[in-house]
């Protein structure tokens, strides 16, 4: 997904060996999917054939109604009406084959789409390609949503669905103050365990409900590794963390095994939520539901 893409940034002086991970039987809170805001289409778009590789873009466009225009998505675009859309990449690797094969009008990309010498092949073949700015924080979705109406010719979709997104975040927040969450971003397999701080994503989330994220309490960079101090230091009720991340280190043991997590609350409590990979940093139409989840799942796990 487009998440380990910006995690790779600060990977290089991250990575480091963890051993005793098993498989536990326990259950974890999860949250596996969420509901979008969705409009009809009443304007006729611009471009008839879309490839949207941007993170969230494809959701976005089917969120406005304009779900047939959509010829192509990206590996990380997994929302279930996104499901008859070809993924148009080589796993997180654009593929300019892929892309001629399915004739856009216009492609879309973001800072994380890549790599860079695929993307030039597609743009000296004359295929449109604009680019559209990240969103890390619940602020930034506005400005998504403006910009891809604005490329498809559904700006009045895009401000209808701007005007709903916000009337849901507004009724989503502020419900589970002081609650301290870290968000841990893991992928065994690859030796990766990183704390999220501030401009993880997730820090804008846990704000947005009331909750602490106590990583973003701490650190100013994105992500740090994991150390003993550090998770001691913050001392979380709650361990958050994407599903696929769960899975690399061997579930929920595993997770308590890393360093100084057993000396944690959450550690002791045993006090995990996971979340879709694809989900929990979409920073789109499913965010409002996402919110009214994760608020519920702070409130199961931590008795509050």
């Amino acid at each position: 997904m487009h998440f380990s893409v910006k995690a790779t940034a600060v990977i290089a002086a991250s990575l480091f060996a963890l051993t005793g991970c098993g498989v536990s039987a326990e259950s974890v809170v999860t949250i596996t999917s969420a509901q979008s805001i969705a409009l009809d289409a009443t304007e006729n778009p611009a471009p008839q054939r879309v490839v949207a590789l941007a993170n969230g873009s494809a959701e976005i466009i089917a969120s406005l109604g304009y779900l047939s225009v959509l010829v192509g998505r990206d590996i990380a675009s997994t929302s279930p009406e996104l499901e008859g859309v070809p993924i148009a990449t080589a796993g997180h690797q654009v593929v300019p084959e892929k892309i001629f094969e399915l004739n856009p009008d216009v492609v879309l990309i973001d800072n994380t789409t890549g790599p860079a010498t695929a993307l030039d092949i597609v743009k000296e073949a004359g295929i449109k390609v604009v680019m559209i700015n990240e969103a890390w924080q619940l602020s930034d979705i506005e400005k998504k949503i403006t910009v891809i109406g604005e490329v498809i010719g559904a700006q009045d979709a895009a401000i209808q669905l701007v005007g709903k997104l916000n009337a849901a975040l507004q009724a989503s927040g502020k419900e589970r103050l002081g609650v301290r969450v870290a968000f841990l971003y893991l992928r065994g397999g690859s030796a990766i365990y990183l704390l999220g701080g501030q401009g993880s994503g997730t820090d804008s989330l846990l704000d947005h409900l009331g909750a602490i994220d106590v990583g973003a309490q701490k650190f100013t960079q994105a992500f740090s590794p994991i150390t003993s101090e550090s998770l001691i230091a913050t001392d979380p009720e709650i361990i958050l963390v994407m599903s696929k991340g769960l899975e690399s280190v061997g579930g929920l043991e595993g997770v308590v095994s890393l360093p100084g997590i057993a000396q944690t609350k959450a550690g002791k409590n045993r006090a995990v939520i996971a979340v879709d990979d694809s989900l929990l940093l979409s920073f789109g139409p499913r965010t409002p539901d996402l919110l009214r989840q994760l608020s519920d799942a702070i409130g199961q796990v931590s008795g509050r």
